[in-house]
Protein backbone atom coordinates (compact mmCIF):
# COMPACT_ATOMS: atom_id res chain seq x y z
CA UNK A 1 0.00 0.00 0.00
CA UNK A 2 0.88 3.39 -0.74
CA UNK A 3 2.57 6.25 2.16
CA UNK A 4 0.21 8.05 0.96
CA UNK A 5 -3.01 5.57 1.19
CA UNK A 6 -1.74 4.45 4.27
CA UNK A 7 -1.16 7.79 5.86
CA UNK A 8 -5.19 8.95 4.97
CA UNK A 9 -6.66 5.21 6.43
CA UNK A 10 -4.49 5.75 9.59
CA UNK A 11 -5.63 9.26 9.86
CA UNK A 12 -9.67 8.43 8.90
CA UNK A 13 -9.45 5.51 11.07
CA UNK A 14 -8.31 7.71 13.90
CA UNK A 15 -11.13 10.21 13.10
CA UNK A 16 -13.71 7.60 12.75
CA UNK A 17 -12.27 5.97 16.31
CA UNK A 18 -12.81 9.64 17.76
CA UNK A 19 -16.00 10.81 15.93
CA UNK A 20 -17.67 6.70 16.81
CA UNK A 21 -16.74 7.44 20.87
CA UNK A 22 -18.11 10.95 20.41
CA UNK A 23 -21.35 10.58 18.58
CA UNK A 24 -21.80 7.07 20.46
CA UNK A 25 -21.73 8.66 23.98
CA UNK A 26 -23.99 11.54 23.15
CA UNK A 27 -26.90 8.77 21.92
CA UNK A 28 -26.11 7.01 24.85
CA UNK A 29 -26.61 9.44 27.44
CA UNK A 30 -29.15 11.41 25.31
CA UNK A 31 -31.00 8.12 25.36
CA UNK A 32 -30.21 7.87 29.61
CA UNK A 33 -31.31 11.17 29.83
CA UNK A 34 -35.09 10.79 28.03
CA UNK A 35 -35.13 7.52 29.88
CA UNK A 36 -34.91 9.06 33.23
CA UNK A 37 -37.35 12.07 32.28
CA UNK A 38 -39.90 9.83 31.45
CA UNK A 39 -39.27 7.88 34.43
CA UNK A 40 -39.71 10.84 36.66
CA UNK A 41 -42.68 11.77 35.10
CA UNK A 42 -44.55 8.59 35.11
CA UNK A 43 -43.33 8.55 39.04
CA UNK A 44 -45.00 11.89 39.66
CA UNK A 45 -48.11 10.95 38.05
CA UNK A 46 -48.51 7.83 40.18
CA UNK A 47 -47.59 9.90 43.44
CA UNK A 48 -49.89 11.91 42.69
CA UNK A 49 -53.05 9.57 41.87
CA UNK A 50 -51.66 7.85 44.99
CA UNK A 51 -51.75 10.76 47.05
CA UNK A 52 -55.63 11.69 45.67
CA UNK A 53 -56.73 7.75 46.17
CA UNK A 54 -55.58 8.08 49.85
CA UNK A 55 -57.90 10.95 50.53
CA UNK A 56 -61.46 9.34 49.44
CA UNK A 57 -62.79 12.12 51.85
CA UNK A 58 -61.88 14.81 49.69
CA UNK A 59 -61.03 13.20 46.39
CA UNK A 60 -63.12 10.82 45.05
CA UNK A 61 -62.76 8.65 41.66
CA UNK A 62 -64.39 10.58 39.39
CA UNK A 63 -62.92 13.19 40.31
CA UNK A 64 -59.35 11.36 40.14
CA UNK A 65 -59.81 10.16 36.61
CA UNK A 66 -61.30 14.10 35.42
CA UNK A 67 -57.50 15.19 36.53
CA UNK A 68 -56.15 12.03 35.22
CA UNK A 69 -58.08 13.11 31.84
CA UNK A 70 -56.55 17.11 31.99
CA UNK A 71 -52.50 15.48 31.67
CA UNK A 72 -52.93 14.25 27.94
CA UNK A 73 -50.99 16.82 27.08
CA UNK A 74 -47.75 15.78 29.07
CA UNK A 75 -48.31 12.34 28.56
CA UNK A 76 -49.55 10.83 25.55
CA UNK A 77 -52.35 7.22 25.60
CA UNK A 78 -51.64 7.59 29.49
CA UNK A 79 -52.73 4.56 31.60
CA UNK A 80 -53.10 4.73 35.29
CA UNK A 81 -53.99 1.45 37.47
CA UNK A 82 -54.00 1.79 41.40
CA UNK A 83 -54.15 -1.59 43.61
CA UNK A 84 -54.42 -2.20 47.48
CA UNK A 85 -52.56 -4.90 48.88
CA UNK A 86 -54.61 -7.98 48.01
CA UNK A 87 -53.28 -7.12 44.32
CA UNK A 88 -57.17 -5.96 43.29
CA UNK A 89 -57.87 -3.24 41.11
CA UNK A 90 -59.04 -0.27 43.12
CA UNK A 91 -58.86 2.31 40.34
CA UNK A 92 -58.03 2.54 36.45
CA UNK A 93 -57.98 5.29 33.70
CA UNK A 94 -56.70 5.04 30.66
CA UNK A 95 -56.77 7.80 27.56
CA UNK A 96 -57.82 5.63 25.62
CA UNK A 97 -61.06 3.88 27.06
CA UNK A 98 -60.02 0.66 24.83
CA UNK A 99 -56.74 0.18 26.13
CA UNK A 100 -55.75 -2.36 28.98
CA UNK A 101 -52.70 -2.45 31.28
CA UNK A 102 -51.47 -5.65 31.91
CA UNK A 103 -49.88 -5.76 35.22
CA UNK A 104 -48.37 -9.25 36.65
CA UNK A 105 -48.43 -10.08 40.42
CA UNK A 106 -44.66 -10.30 40.56
CA UNK A 107 -44.39 -6.63 39.20
CA UNK A 108 -46.72 -5.21 42.02
CA UNK A 109 -44.52 -7.61 44.96
CA UNK A 110 -41.00 -6.00 43.39
CA UNK A 111 -42.46 -2.64 43.29
CA UNK A 112 -43.53 -3.28 47.16
CA UNK A 113 -40.09 -4.56 48.24
CA UNK A 114 -37.99 -1.92 46.12
CA UNK A 115 -41.17 1.21 46.28
CA UNK A 116 -40.28 1.61 42.69
CA UNK A 117 -40.07 -0.44 39.21
CA UNK A 118 -39.64 0.62 35.70
CA UNK A 119 -40.64 -2.21 32.93
CA UNK A 120 -42.05 -1.88 29.64
CA UNK A 121 -46.05 -2.73 27.81
CA UNK A 122 -45.83 -2.80 24.20
CA UNK A 123 -45.00 0.65 23.30
CA UNK A 124 -45.11 2.17 26.54
CA UNK A 125 -43.15 2.76 29.26
CA UNK A 126 -44.50 2.12 32.73
CA UNK A 127 -43.37 3.06 36.44
CA UNK A 128 -45.02 1.01 39.03
CA UNK A 129 -44.83 2.95 42.47
CA UNK A 130 -45.35 1.73 45.89
CA UNK A 131 -47.65 4.20 47.88
CA UNK A 132 -47.39 3.85 51.95
CA UNK A 133 -49.26 6.15 54.61
CA UNK A 134 -50.84 5.69 57.51
CA UNK A 135 -54.51 4.89 56.26
CA UNK A 136 -53.52 3.30 52.69
CA UNK A 137 -50.98 1.28 50.84
CA UNK A 138 -51.99 1.72 47.37
CA UNK A 139 -49.21 0.43 44.13
CA UNK A 140 -50.09 2.84 41.67
CA UNK A 141 -48.91 2.17 37.97
CA UNK A 142 -48.73 4.66 35.59
CA UNK A 143 -47.76 4.10 31.97
CA UNK A 144 -47.35 5.98 28.95
CA UNK A 145 -45.67 6.49 25.27
CA UNK A 146 -43.10 9.00 25.21
CA UNK A 147 -43.69 10.27 21.76
CA UNK A 148 -42.52 13.03 22.21
CA UNK A 149 -38.84 12.44 23.65
CA UNK A 150 -38.23 9.22 21.18
CA UNK A 151 -38.79 11.89 18.18
CA UNK A 152 -36.31 14.36 19.86
CA UNK A 153 -33.90 10.68 20.33
CA UNK A 154 -34.49 9.99 16.54
CA UNK A 155 -34.06 13.21 14.92
CA UNK A 156 -30.61 13.59 17.31
CA UNK A 157 -30.07 10.24 15.96
CA UNK A 158 -29.72 11.54 12.51
CA UNK A 159 -28.24 14.48 13.60
CA UNK A 160 -24.99 12.78 14.43
CA UNK A 161 -25.40 10.06 11.75
CA UNK A 162 -25.50 12.60 9.41
CA UNK A 163 -22.24 14.61 11.20
CA UNK A 164 -20.75 11.39 11.09
CA UNK A 165 -20.41 10.48 7.89
CA UNK A 166 -19.78 14.18 7.19
CA UNK A 167 -16.65 14.14 9.59
CA UNK A 168 -15.46 11.12 8.04
CA UNK A 169 -15.80 11.89 4.39
CA UNK A 170 -14.35 15.47 5.45
CA UNK A 171 -11.18 13.73 6.92
CA UNK A 172 -10.54 12.05 3.98
CA UNK A 173 -10.80 14.89 1.83
CA UNK A 174 -8.68 16.72 4.53
CA UNK A 175 -6.49 13.35 4.83
CA UNK A 176 -5.87 13.34 1.03
CA UNK A 177 -4.33 17.12 0.83
CA UNK A 178 -2.22 16.84 4.12
CA UNK A 179 -0.01 14.07 3.18
CA UNK A 180 0.12 14.90 -0.36
CA UNK A 181 1.79 18.42 1.85
CA UNK A 182 3.32 16.08 3.97
CA UNK A 183 4.89 13.73 1.19
CA UNK A 184 6.06 16.61 -0.90
CA UNK A 185 9.20 16.87 0.74
CA UNK A 186 9.71 13.49 0.37
CA UNK A 187 9.14 13.40 -3.13
CA UNK A 188 11.17 16.34 -4.05
CA UNK A 189 13.98 14.98 -2.32
CA UNK A 190 13.55 11.55 -5.00
CA UNK A 191 13.55 13.45 -7.43
CA UNK A 192 16.48 15.36 -6.29
CA UNK A 193 18.71 11.71 -5.59
CA UNK A 194 17.56 10.41 -9.31
CA UNK A 195 19.50 13.18 -10.64
CA UNK A 196 22.57 11.82 -9.16
CA UNK A 197 25.37 9.54 -10.38
CA UNK A 198 28.88 8.80 -9.98
CA UNK A 199 29.74 10.82 -12.21
CA UNK A 200 27.59 13.71 -10.43
CA UNK A 201 28.25 13.41 -6.58
CA UNK A 202 28.95 16.60 -6.40
CA UNK A 203 25.02 17.38 -6.88
CA UNK A 204 23.16 18.04 -3.51
CA UNK A 205 19.55 18.24 -2.03
CA UNK A 206 18.69 21.34 -0.84
CA UNK A 207 18.02 21.27 2.69
CA UNK A 208 15.21 24.11 3.46
CA UNK A 209 15.41 26.57 5.80
CA UNK A 210 13.30 25.21 8.42
CA UNK A 211 14.59 22.52 10.95
CA UNK A 212 12.52 19.90 10.77
CA UNK A 213 12.93 16.04 9.81
CA UNK A 214 12.67 16.40 6.03
CA UNK A 215 15.80 18.88 7.18
CA UNK A 216 17.18 16.07 9.27
CA UNK A 217 16.89 13.79 6.26
CA UNK A 218 18.18 15.49 3.45
CA UNK A 219 21.41 16.51 5.94
CA UNK A 220 21.95 13.06 6.59
CA UNK A 221 21.56 11.92 2.70
CA UNK A 222 23.67 15.23 1.96
CA UNK A 223 26.50 13.27 4.94
CA UNK A 224 26.34 10.09 2.74
CA UNK A 225 26.87 11.58 -0.48
CA UNK A 226 29.39 13.42 1.43
CA UNK A 227 31.41 10.02 2.52
CA UNK A 228 30.30 8.19 -0.97
CA UNK A 229 31.98 11.33 -2.80
CA UNK A 230 35.21 10.71 -0.62
CA UNK A 231 34.95 7.27 -1.21
CA UNK A 232 35.10 7.60 -5.30
CA UNK A 233 37.81 10.20 -5.25
CA UNK A 234 39.76 7.67 -2.76
CA UNK A 235 39.10 4.78 -5.09
CA UNK A 236 39.89 6.57 -8.07
CA UNK A 237 43.30 7.95 -6.57
CA UNK A 238 44.13 4.29 -5.43
CA UNK A 239 43.50 2.90 -8.70
CA UNK A 240 45.18 5.85 -10.74
CA UNK A 241 48.50 4.95 -8.24
CA UNK A 242 48.53 1.40 -8.14
CA UNK A 243 47.96 1.42 -11.96
CA UNK A 244 51.09 4.11 -12.20
CA UNK A 245 53.28 1.72 -9.56
CA UNK A 246 52.60 -1.44 -11.29
CA UNK A 247 53.52 0.26 -14.57
CA UNK A 248 56.53 1.91 -13.52
CA UNK A 249 58.55 -1.45 -12.90
CA UNK A 250 56.92 -3.46 -16.44
CA UNK A 251 57.96 -0.27 -18.70
CA UNK A 252 61.55 -0.99 -17.07
CA UNK A 253 60.94 -4.68 -17.62
CA UNK A 254 59.82 -3.60 -21.38
CA UNK A 255 62.14 -1.38 -22.16
CA UNK A 256 65.40 -3.42 -20.89
CA UNK A 257 64.42 -6.62 -22.82
CA UNK A 258 63.53 -4.71 -25.93
CA UNK A 259 66.77 -3.00 -25.87
CA UNK A 260 68.74 -6.05 -25.19
CA UNK A 261 66.86 -8.51 -27.80
CA UNK A 262 68.02 -5.50 -30.32
CA UNK A 263 71.61 -7.06 -30.87
CA UNK A 264 73.83 -10.12 -30.12
CA UNK A 265 75.77 -9.25 -26.63
CA UNK A 266 78.11 -10.20 -24.06
CA UNK A 267 77.25 -12.57 -21.15
CA UNK A 268 77.90 -10.01 -18.55
CA UNK A 269 75.24 -7.52 -20.10
CA UNK A 270 72.46 -10.29 -20.33
CA UNK A 271 73.37 -11.02 -16.73
CA UNK A 272 73.13 -7.14 -15.63
CA UNK A 273 69.82 -7.31 -17.93
CA UNK A 274 68.54 -10.24 -15.82
CA UNK A 275 69.23 -8.90 -12.32
CA UNK A 276 67.85 -5.62 -12.98
CA UNK A 277 64.45 -7.56 -14.23
CA UNK A 278 64.97 -9.33 -11.53
CA UNK A 279 64.96 -6.39 -9.30
CA UNK A 280 61.51 -4.72 -10.62
CA UNK A 281 59.91 -8.24 -10.65
CA UNK A 282 60.71 -8.36 -7.15
CA UNK A 283 59.61 -5.20 -6.72
CA UNK A 284 56.10 -5.83 -8.31
CA UNK A 285 56.04 -9.09 -6.09
CA UNK A 286 56.49 -7.16 -2.83
CA UNK A 287 53.99 -4.04 -4.41
CA UNK A 288 51.47 -7.18 -5.34
CA UNK A 289 51.42 -8.61 -1.71
CA UNK A 290 51.12 -5.14 -0.30
CA UNK A 291 47.80 -4.77 -2.43
CA UNK A 292 46.64 -8.11 -1.53
CA UNK A 293 47.06 -7.49 2.45
CA UNK A 294 45.50 -4.06 1.85
CA UNK A 295 42.13 -5.52 -0.10
CA UNK A 296 42.29 -7.97 2.87
CA UNK A 297 42.11 -5.27 5.64
CA UNK A 298 39.24 -3.50 3.68
CA UNK A 299 36.70 -6.08 4.06
CA UNK A 300 34.35 -6.15 6.94
CA UNK A 301 35.20 -7.97 10.24
CA UNK A 302 32.85 -11.22 9.58
CA UNK A 303 35.40 -11.96 6.83
CA UNK A 304 38.59 -12.33 8.91
CA UNK A 305 39.25 -15.17 11.54
CA UNK A 306 38.91 -13.97 14.79
CA UNK A 307 40.62 -15.47 17.56
CA UNK A 308 41.95 -15.22 21.20
CA UNK A 309 45.62 -13.79 21.80
CA UNK A 310 47.32 -11.88 24.01
CA UNK A 311 48.12 -8.65 23.37
CA UNK A 312 51.72 -8.10 25.04
CA UNK A 313 53.28 -11.45 23.81
CA UNK A 314 51.79 -9.41 20.19
CA UNK A 315 54.28 -6.79 21.06
CA UNK A 316 56.93 -8.41 22.20
CA UNK A 317 57.54 -9.97 19.06
CA UNK A 318 58.09 -6.56 17.19
CA UNK A 319 61.61 -6.06 18.04
CA UNK A 320 62.80 -9.33 16.56
CA UNK A 321 60.86 -9.26 13.73
CA UNK A 322 61.76 -5.52 12.42
CA UNK A 323 65.39 -6.31 13.43
CA UNK A 324 65.20 -9.32 11.38
CA UNK A 325 63.56 -6.71 8.60
CA UNK A 326 66.34 -4.62 8.87
CA UNK A 327 69.23 -5.48 11.37
CA UNK A 328 70.15 -1.55 11.64
CA UNK A 329 66.74 -1.27 13.33
CA UNK A 330 66.50 -1.05 17.05
CA UNK A 331 63.33 -1.54 19.01
CA UNK A 332 62.65 -1.18 22.99
CA UNK A 333 59.56 -1.74 24.56
CA UNK A 334 57.93 -0.73 27.79
CA UNK A 335 54.77 -1.76 29.73
CA UNK A 336 52.81 0.64 32.11
CA UNK A 337 49.56 -0.04 34.28
CA UNK A 338 50.19 -3.89 33.30
CA UNK A 339 47.53 -5.94 34.86
CA UNK A 340 47.51 -8.23 37.86
CA UNK A 341 45.27 -11.29 35.71
CA UNK A 342 46.03 -12.97 32.42
CA UNK A 343 42.27 -12.58 31.46
CA UNK A 344 42.74 -8.39 31.27
CA UNK A 345 45.48 -9.18 28.44
CA UNK A 346 43.33 -11.12 26.03
CA UNK A 347 42.21 -9.59 22.84
CA UNK A 348 39.94 -11.22 20.58
CA UNK A 349 40.98 -10.33 16.37
CA UNK A 350 42.90 -11.55 14.06
CA UNK A 351 46.47 -11.24 15.25
CA UNK A 352 48.85 -11.80 11.71
CA UNK A 353 46.98 -8.57 10.56
CA UNK A 354 47.25 -6.59 13.89
CA UNK A 355 50.42 -7.49 14.12
CA UNK A 356 51.26 -6.31 10.43
CA UNK A 357 49.44 -3.23 11.14
CA UNK A 358 51.90 -2.56 14.39
CA UNK A 359 55.07 -3.61 12.56
CA UNK A 360 54.16 -1.25 9.39
CA UNK A 361 54.18 1.69 12.19
CA UNK A 362 57.30 0.52 14.06
CA UNK A 363 59.20 0.54 10.77
CA UNK A 364 58.14 3.72 9.45
CA UNK A 365 59.38 4.86 13.18
CA UNK A 366 62.93 3.19 12.44
CA UNK A 367 62.94 4.70 9.29
CA UNK A 368 62.71 7.77 9.96
CA UNK A 369 64.25 8.22 13.23
CA UNK A 370 67.96 9.77 13.48
CA UNK A 371 69.55 6.92 15.27
CA UNK A 372 66.90 3.91 14.11
CA UNK A 373 65.42 3.97 17.35
CA UNK A 374 61.48 3.07 17.96
CA UNK A 375 60.26 3.40 21.41
CA UNK A 376 57.08 1.17 22.25
CA UNK A 377 55.12 1.58 25.53
CA UNK A 378 51.59 -0.59 25.73
CA UNK A 379 49.32 0.65 28.84
CA UNK A 380 46.15 -1.26 30.01
CA UNK A 381 43.44 0.79 31.49
CA UNK A 382 39.45 1.65 30.83
CA UNK A 383 39.09 -1.50 28.96
CA UNK A 384 41.31 -0.39 26.33
CA UNK A 385 44.79 -1.25 25.38
CA UNK A 386 46.86 1.76 24.12
CA UNK A 387 49.84 1.23 22.80
CA UNK A 388 52.38 4.21 22.31
CA UNK A 389 55.40 4.00 18.93
CA UNK A 390 57.32 6.89 19.15
CA UNK A 391 60.67 8.25 17.44
CA UNK A 392 63.14 11.03 17.42
CA UNK A 393 63.49 12.19 14.21
CA UNK A 394 62.34 14.87 11.81
CA UNK A 395 58.73 14.70 12.42
CA UNK A 396 55.91 15.11 10.29
CA UNK A 397 54.69 18.44 8.58
CA UNK A 398 51.48 19.89 9.58
CA UNK A 399 50.59 19.68 6.25
CA UNK A 400 51.55 16.30 5.57
CA UNK A 401 49.80 14.92 8.71
CA UNK A 402 45.77 15.08 7.35
CA UNK A 403 46.90 12.62 4.31
CA UNK A 404 49.59 10.25 5.54
CA UNK A 405 46.52 7.27 5.93
CA UNK A 406 45.72 7.67 2.29
CA UNK A 407 47.24 4.83 0.11
CA UNK A 408 50.42 6.06 -1.92
CA UNK A 409 50.82 9.33 -0.53
CA UNK A 410 54.03 10.09 0.44
CA UNK A 411 55.27 13.52 2.39
CA UNK A 412 57.70 15.68 1.14
CA UNK A 413 60.19 14.24 3.68
CA UNK A 414 59.82 11.12 2.23
CA UNK A 415 61.49 12.18 -1.22
CA UNK A 416 65.30 10.77 0.05
CA UNK A 417 64.74 8.23 2.53
CA UNK A 418 62.04 5.93 1.48
CA UNK A 419 61.67 3.13 -0.84
CA UNK A 420 58.00 2.08 -0.12
CA UNK A 421 54.96 2.27 -1.63
CA UNK A 422 52.87 4.39 0.70
CA UNK A 423 50.90 1.90 1.57
CA UNK A 424 52.37 1.09 5.05
CA UNK A 425 50.35 3.38 7.14
CA UNK A 426 47.02 3.04 5.28
CA UNK A 427 47.52 -0.63 5.29
CA UNK A 428 47.58 -0.02 9.23
CA UNK A 429 44.89 2.22 9.95
CA UNK A 430 42.63 0.10 7.83
CA UNK A 431 43.29 -3.04 10.07
CA UNK A 432 43.19 -0.90 13.50
CA UNK A 433 39.90 0.50 12.19
CA UNK A 434 38.47 -3.29 11.46
CA UNK A 435 39.26 -3.59 14.72
CA UNK A 436 37.25 -1.34 16.27
CA UNK A 437 40.10 0.57 16.95
CA UNK A 438 41.64 4.32 16.25
CA UNK A 439 45.13 5.91 15.50
CA UNK A 440 46.01 9.25 16.71
CA UNK A 441 49.38 11.24 15.62
CA UNK A 442 51.09 13.42 17.18
CA UNK A 443 54.25 14.68 15.72
CA UNK A 444 57.06 17.88 16.42
CA UNK A 445 58.73 18.97 13.09
CA UNK A 446 62.26 18.20 14.26
CA UNK A 447 61.78 16.54 17.60
CA UNK A 448 59.95 13.50 18.04
CA UNK A 449 56.79 11.71 16.14
CA UNK A 450 54.40 9.26 18.68
CA UNK A 451 51.81 7.24 16.89
CA UNK A 452 49.09 5.87 19.34
CA UNK A 453 46.94 2.99 18.83
CA UNK A 454 43.70 2.19 20.83
CA UNK A 455 42.05 -0.85 20.70
CA UNK A 456 39.22 -1.65 22.53
CA UNK A 457 39.55 -4.94 25.03
CA UNK A 458 36.66 -6.61 23.01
Amino acid sequence: MPVRLRIIFLFTLLVFSILGIVCASIYYFSRQARQENITRRLTNRAITTARLLSKSEIFDRQLVEHIDSLTTISLKDKSVQAFNYLNQTIYSYSDDPGDTLHVTPEILNEARVNQRVFFTEGTKEAVAYHYSAANARITVVCAAEDEEGKKSLASLGNILMLSFISGIAFTILVGYFFSGRLLRPITRISDEVEEITAQNLTKRIPTGASEDEWHKLSSTLNDLLDRLQESFELQRRFISNASHELSTPLTSISSQLEIALQRERANEHYRSVMSSVLEDVRHMNKLTQTLLEFAKASGDKGGLHIHQFRIDELVMHLPASVRKLQPEFDVSLRFNDFPETESELLFHGNEELLFTALKNIVVNACKYSTNHHADIQLSVSNNSFRIDIGNIGPGIPDADLQHIFQPFYRGSHEQDTSNGFGLGLPLAWRIVRLHKGNIEVKSVPGEQTTFTVVLPAL
